[in-house]
């Protein structure tokens, strides 16, 4: 494989920890859509408060002037390719399912991540 080849199919798992009340959930995102717009591969894995994020009307409550709201950066993670996963039982504490969720979402455990790191993602938490 040539190293453009491999530079094409790089990948980065974005780990989430704060939800509604940080700005870091703002800067999550953003970076998460840069990573997209350099080509690579991108998860963001929401754990903790991180799935108020994704929760329906909930997305409308985040924005970090001069940041993009959250919900447009969520909705662009999404519709260039993006993966969201929530984590199962972060989900289940806070009495959520799937309905709870934006289109895009899927409830999934943490060996989804480990895949996509031993696999050699490279990856960034906030």
């Amino acid at each position: 494989m040539s190293e453009q080849n491999v530079q094409d199919t790089r990948e980065l798992v974005v780990m989430l920890t704060r939800g509604t009340d940080h700005e870091l959930s703002s800067v999550a995102f953003t970076i998460a859509c840069g990573g997209i717009t350099s080509g690579m591969k991108v998860y963001a894995f929401l754990v903790s408060s991180a799935v108020d994020l994704v929760r329906r009307k909930g997305v409308d409550m985040t924005h970090v002037p001069p940041l993009e709201p959250l919900k447009a950066l969520i909705e662009d993670f999404v519709a260039r390719g993006g993966t969201i996963w929530a984590c199962p039982p972060c989900v289940k504490t806070r009495g959520y399912t799937q309905e709870d969720f934006i289109e895009g979402v899927t409830i999934q455990g943490a060996s989804a991540m480990h895949e996509r790191l031993k696999a050699g993602a490279a990856s960034l938490s906030f």
